[in-house]
């Protein structure tokens, strides 16, 4: 009986987890934050990674589902016209040592809801079709694989968009800072590098 309990434990989680996990990401996604040299580089060479091998497996994906490649690319730049919208909406507050930034609660909302209803739909269609279509009917098209992806490119796209606007940002607070400071005829400050 504990075996079978703790099967039905590890097979429930993730159906209560991913609830949990889109509000504490909604959370962080919203929450107001230092820029940082540093953050914004990894968070960017991570991003444009996995870009990369997302592109890379929609283009596998696409030997065996029609348009998945096609609708990938249309999601990720959809996405990345999204994150320079939301470079916009976003409220950067300026300090002579430092650029705070809080992302727009609005967008994040919606980035976060298309990822849950691309989730819900493909489940209920999965459900749907499982049931009701005929035989022949593959599992890959039935949870609508290239919607997916495109809803997986537009949050790639949002990300990859606003991280490089986050790193240029950074560089014009450096730029801004150093010409005040040698306009004032101050000493530069040591730690002002946008890599910091």
């Amino acid at each position: 009986m504990p075996v079978l309990l703790a099967a039905i434990a590890l097979v429930l989680a993730p159906i209560v987890l991913v609830p949990l996990s889109l509000v504490l990401r909604y959370r962080a996604g919203t929450a107001r934050r230092q820029a940082r040299g540093w953050v914004a580089a990894l968070n960017l060479a991570a991003v444009a990674l996995s870009t990369l091998l997302f592109v890379t497996g929609a283009a596998l994906a696409n030997i065996w589902v029609a348009h998945a490649l096609g609708d990938a690319l249309l999601g990720l730049l959809g996405g990345f016209a999204l994150g320079i919208v939301g470079l916009w909406l976003s409220r950067w507050e300026r300090a002579p040592r430092s650029l705070h930034y809080t992302p727009n609660r609005w967008l994040v909302l919606a980035v976060t809801l298309i990822v849950t209803a691309r989730i819900l739909f493909g489940l209920w269609r999965g459900w749907y079709l499982w049931r009701h279509a005929p035989g022949e009917t593959s599992w890959v098209s039935a949870f609508g694989v290239a919607g997916s992806l495109a809803a997986g490119a537009v949050v790639l796209g949002y990300y990859l968009s606003y991280w490089m606007g986050i790193r240029r940002r950074l560089r014009w607070h450096a730029r801004a800072a150093v010409t005040y400071r040698q306009s004032i005829g101050s000493p530069p400050a040591p730690s002002l590098r946008p890599d910091d």
